[in-house]
């Protein structure tokens, strides 16, 4: 490790990282448990109260807060949760933040060991997607009420940072001098906060596609679409600006403002498929799962575009240092 690092803060990092994940599991689990035990949310349009036989053989319905006549059964009623699995969603949530604390304590103290933005190589960047990811989770939580989004979100970043520490995971150290500019805080963070919304989007059009009729403890369509919307109508202003930082960062360091560059050229492709998904969610007539299935696809290029790319194909992004 090079002489410049700070090893404990380096190695603290690590650490912080290997407690967010437990926390983000347990995290999962508390929510899972909420949806699979809490009470579930009605239906629209509930079946009317059997009705009442009245004298002569004529209908007749009983007031909605009637007891049941003696020897009528009443409807079927759904038991009441239990106490714990009515504190298994907030208890979620605080272990959420909780881990979301020790996610950015991990980002922060990285940065302190090698004195740089900590996102100057793929590991550091995939920590930072997801944290991003969570980020938005909560902020929208908050904004929106999404909890019935967070076993996904909070699985997803799990698995993420599992993936980043297990496969991409490499020393804290210096990077390229190409790297050691103020551009990376201004174009590498739009592209992670854009990221983790559209991150966001895509659990929800995952959701939205495996979703069945008969799943009424998950989140509805109409929520889950709702959701994906809102998160790219944020995230996509912020991936057109990075985009548009990234052009200027490489007239600074290269020369040119385009250079059809592999990372360059899916950047752009991910701009154009979230532009025709606003596109068709705008569209008369081309909404639910059609547009829904633009999204994952937009969705697809910006995963290949962030992690595919890198590990796949070469060009001037190559200095990424994927593990072999």
């Amino acid at each position: 490790m090079p002489a410049e690092v700070d090893a404990g803060l380096a190695t603290l990092s690590d650490q912080l990282i290997l407690a967010t994940v437990l926390l983000y599991v347990f995290a999962m689990i508390g929510y899972a448990l909420d949806l699979g035990f809490g009470r579930a949310k009605a239906k629209a349009g509930v079946q009317a109260e059997p009705a009442l036989v009245a004298v002569g053989g004529g209908a007749a319905t009983a007031p909605p807060d009637s007891p049941p006549a003696s020897g009528q059964e009443a409807g079927p009623v759904e038991k009441a949760p239990s106490a714990w699995t009515v504190w298994a969603g907030p208890v979620a949530v605080g272990l959420t933040w909780l881990g979301w604390a020790t996610h950015l304590a991990s980002v922060l103290t990285r940065g302190l060991a090698v004195g740089r933005w900590p996102w100057g190589n793929m590991y550091e960047f995939v920590v930072a997607m997801c944290l991003a990811a969570v980020s938005a989770f909560l902020f929208m939580n908050i904004r929106y009420g999404t909890r019935f989004l967070g076993a996904f979100v909070t699985v997803a970043a799990a698995l993420g940072l599992g993936f980043a520490v297990r496969y991409l995971h490499v020393q804290a150290g210096p990077v390229v001098p190409a790297l050691n500019s103020y551009w990376v805080a201004i174009h590498v963070t739009a592209a992670i906060i854009a990221s983790g919304l559209f991150i966001m989007a895509g659990v929800s059009g995952i959701l939205y596609l495996v979703r069945k009729d008969t799943a009424v403890r998950l989140p509805s369509l109409a929520d889950l679409d709702r959701v994906a919307h809102r998160a790219i109508v944020i995230g996509f202003p912020i991936w057109t600006f990075a985009v548009i930082a990234g052009a200027l960062w490489a007239d600074q360091a290269w020369g040119r403002y385009w250079g059809w560059d592999p990372k360059e050229i899916w950047a752009f492709i991910t701009w154009i498929a979230y532009a025709a998904y606003l596109h068709a969610r705008a569209t008369a007539g081309f909404k639910g799962k059609a547009a829904m299935i633009v999204q994952l696809i937009a969705f697809g290029c910006l995963m290949f575009n962030l992690v595919g790319v890198n590990i796949f194909l070469g060009g001037l992004h190559s200095y990424a240092e994927v593990p072999g």
